[in-house]
């Protein structure tokens, strides 16, 4: 069977069965977060956007913050017949993707606090990460084929790497 593709936009969080290759577009700051189980054949992806969903008032996207994306993608990942002790978690994103006069650190550090977050998420749910390519300050597009379990990184300037 051939792969089908799927674009998530910021925020989105998806888990779908092999075969799939799951694709967001645009990190800056943002994570892209994949999970996947090779033995149960199911992936899933997040853009995370910021690291907390801390003092919001209004309902918002669960793929929108670390501390909601990660659980909920691991309770979707086990819901389609994975086992936590067999997930696995591969990262890409949080650059600094500005240098402003007058910003604040808060602003220019999201993309730390993204990846911070994001890994205290996984670690406390015993997720293991295998992988990862965060920081600097080039956005990237990242490509999860279940075909191969690998994480494809366009970096900005840099090219394509695959971890």
């Amino acid at each position: 069977m051939a792969e089908s593709s799927v674009v998530l936009g910021m925020a989105d969080l998806m888990v779908m069965p092999a075969p799939v290759k799951l694709i967001t577009l645009g990190l800056g700051s943002c994570i892209g977060l994949v999970v996947y189980d090779t033995f149960a054949k199911v992936a899933g992806m997040a853009h995370i956007m910021l690291p907390d969903s801390r003092g919001l008032k209004t309902a918002e996207k669960v793929g929108k913050f670390a501390d909601t994306a990660v659980p909920a993608l691991i309770e979707e990942m086990l819901r389609k017949g994975a086992v936590r002790a067999r997930i696995k978690a591969k990262i890409a994103g949080g650059a600094q993707m500005f240098s402003l006069p007058g910003a604040s650190a808060e602003f220019l550090t999201v993309g730390a606090k993204n990846v911070s977050e994001t890994r205290k998420r996984l670690l406390n749910m015993g997720i293991a990460i295998l992988a990862s390519d965060t920081g600097g300050n080039k956005g990237r597009t990242i490509e999860f084929s279940t075909s191969n379990w690998m994480l494809k990184v366009k970096t900005l300037g840099k090219g394509v790497s695959e971890i």
